[in-house]
């Protein structure tokens, strides 16, 4: 990213990010409130307002969770301030419960989400539709195609918003969050950030039970009105070219149709109705664009959310239309779609012959079957691959006294526990699970549950299950892995880091205090370098008849690298003395760092340019044959 380009107030093209262009359409909103718990593919939305924050007189939340995150904007729509949030589909879950009221209530200022789902789960535990929300929690949704796109609806549904004082979802995908492209900038016309008071503003948001019933009236009044608006809406349009075989598409789905149909060379002979308002639909376009064709192919990935629609329309206005899509079978409901799948599946409703890239795809294949497995891991210096040493040893140590152990997982970059060589996972569901499924696994299995949180899953979700297993008596281990951010999304700050957005001093929320708090007897903090003595720790903790919470402390290594480099400070590497070494390959065999790896003499050599200089594989050598570089310090 070129900062000085997203924050240009020159109204020329850029080249950018679609997570940088919906940064960029809510500055030219005047957006003055901004809240966000990271999470990928949006993550770039948080850190471009972050970067960006000491540019511009907004207010900016990284928040515990995404329910907080969208309070925290609501409650600055409620008095009449621009706001705006974004988050992965999956955390629209934990945001849902406010969500549905916020139908209910409205806003008085522009209030925005962004909510990307992740088609092929490239980041998330599942392929959630978060489409869906928008028609169960009343409120109209936009779907961009493009980062141009995605700057402009932003823009818009801000004005939309305030029109209909409601929350606008901007529902974007993977590829287009992080797809890049050319983008007009418009003019910044920043207001001074004024706060107001509130008894003049003469606003309630309130509703339960009578006053429920009458809101919801008024919903379905108000998503009649957005309907009639959205007939007319810029962001729906036709390619018309007088066929009748049409395509019914959105978001980057349309970018694959039309890449699809220059591979077929179907340009000409096929019509496109491209949607860009989902929700409320605007049928009456459908209806024209459906009423004179013979068939229609729906393309849009994950569910038939569209398809069912346009079936729908299609039992009054063209009984006799034939519909491909997801049920017909053309297309699948998994996956992420390309031009090839969306060629494949034209081809297949257009009875043509299409073999496409067939061949290439079977010459991979037999490519892969030569080639050992990848999986994923740590980075070097990762403090997660030294507090699973330890932990793994005082396992062992354990069940060679007859216990046996069940693995809680979590979200986090800790989740590649389940991936050989280490190998720990009995289940692994969403932020802060760990600690609820633990809890009744405790009741009901034999074998000690050790549950695994990270320190920003635990601030996220995990301390209700938390203060639930001290309240009940419940008896596991839990390891609370605190590295200091939220790294797996990029190192994004949290209350156990000593900063907030933008690098600003805050004030860190220890996770042991919050432990004390809540009642936990056994409490143990331990360095996650430090993995001789934390072995005893863990085994303790693993015999503890009851819940014994290890935090294990130890800062991110690519968060602590830069912090070094930013203070000047060399990474010392380390090296494996030949002469000494006797190629016993504990190294490897207990520690399997990336940095390692065997040389021609078939001893295990680490890269200085790999090497954190953690010393953990030092500890580890029992002929200490590890040592580091000489003349560094």
């Amino acid at each position: 990213m070129v900062l000085k380009d997203v924050l240009s107030e020159e109204k020329r093209s850029a080249f950018m990010l679609g997570n940088e262009a919906i940064f960029r359409g809510a500055l030219e909103a005047d957006v003055k409130v901004v809240a966000f718990y990271p999470g990928a593919p949006t993550s770039e939305i948080l850190d471009t307002f972050a970067e960006a924050l000491d540019s511009f007189d907004y207010q900016m939340e990284i928040a515990t969770n995404e329910k907080v995150a969208l309070e925290v904007c609501a409650g600055a729509a409620f008095a009449g301030v621009r706001s705006l949030t974004a988050m992965k589909s999956v955390g629209t879950n934990v945001a849902s419960d406010t969500l549905f009221v916020l139908g209910y209530t409205g806003v008085k200022g522009g209030l925005v989400i962004v909510m990307a789902d992740d088609p092929h789960a490239h980041s998330s535990q599942s392929e959630q539709d978060g489409r869906f929300f928008a028609p169960n929690a009343y409120i109209p949704m936009l779907e961009p195609s493009t980062p141009q796109e995605a700057k402009d609806m932003v823009k818009k549904a801000f004005e939309i918003s305030e029109r209909h004082r409601v929350p606008v979802l901007i529902r974007t995908v993977t590829r287009v969050n992080h797809q890049s492209g050319i983008v007009q900038l418009g003019e910044l016309h920043r207001n001074e950030f004024k706060k107001v008071k509130w008894k003049e503003l003469g606003e309630e948001y309130a509703t339960l039970g009578a006053v429920a019933r009458q809101k919801k009236l008024k919903m379905l009044e108000r998503s009649a009105r957005l309907a009639e608006e959205f007939e007319t809406s810029e962001f729906n349009f036709t390619r018309n070219t007088g066929s009748a075989i049409g395509v019914v598409t959105s978001s980057v789905s349309y970018l694959y149709v039309l890449e699809a149909l220059k591979m077929l060379k179907l340009q000409d002979r096929v019509s496109i109705l491209k949607l860009g308002t989902t929700y409320p639909l605007p049928k009456n376009t459908v209806k024209a664009f459906i009423k004179n064709l013979k068939k229609v192919v729906v393309v849009e990935e994950l569910s038939p959310y569209l398809e069912k629609e346009v079936y729908a329309i299609a039992k009054d206005t063209n009984p006799d239309l034939a519909i491909f899509g997801k049920n017909s079978g053309a297309f699948s409901e998994a996956w992420e779609y390309n031009p090839n799948v969306v060629a494949k599946g034209i081809a297949s409703a257009m009875g043509i012959a299409y073999a496409g890239h067939e061949a290439i795809v079977k010459e991979a294949e037999q490519f892969k079957e030569i080639i050992p497995d990848r999986y994923p891991t740590f980075c070097a210096g990762c403090p997660h691959r030294a507090t699973f040493v330890a932990l793994n040893q005082a396992l062992k140590i354990q069940a060679a006294k007859g216990q046996e152990h069940y693995f809680a997982n979590d979200i986090g970059c800790y989740s590649m526990w389940i991936f050989p060589p280490i190998s720990r996972g009995d289940s692994s569901l969403c932020m802060g699970a760990s600690v609820g499924v633990a809890n009744g696994l405790s009741h009901v299995i034999e074998e000690r549950v050790v549950a695994v949180v990270g320190d920003s899953t635990f601030y996220h979700a995990a301390i209700p299950a938390l203060i639930d297993a001290v309240h009940n008596g419940n008896k596991f281990t839990l390891l609370i892995l605190d590295n200091s951010v939220t790294a797996m999304t990029g190192q994004q700050f949290n209350p156990s880091t000593e900063f907030t957005a933008g690098g600003r001093q805050g004030k860190k929320v220890p996770i042991e205090d919050i432990c004390k708090a809540v009642g936990v007897e056994f409490l143990e903090v331990v360095d996650s370098y430090d993995v001789k003595n934390n072995v005893e720790v863990f085994r303790k903790a693993l015999d503890f008849d009851g819940l014994a919470v290890v935090v294990s402390r130890r800062e991110c290594a690519l968060y602590g690298d830069r912090n070094k480099r930013s203070r000047g400070e060399k990474i010392v590497p380390f090296y494996v003395d030949k002469q000494i070494c006797k190629r016993p390959y504990v190294c490897l065999r207990t520690f399997y760092c990336p940095a390692y790896e065997i040389d021609e003499d078939r001893q295990p050599r680490i890269s200085p340019e790999l090497c954190d200089g953690c010393s953990v594989c030092s500890q580890l050598c029992p002929i200490k044959s590890i040592k580091r570089v000489e003349g560094e310090t």
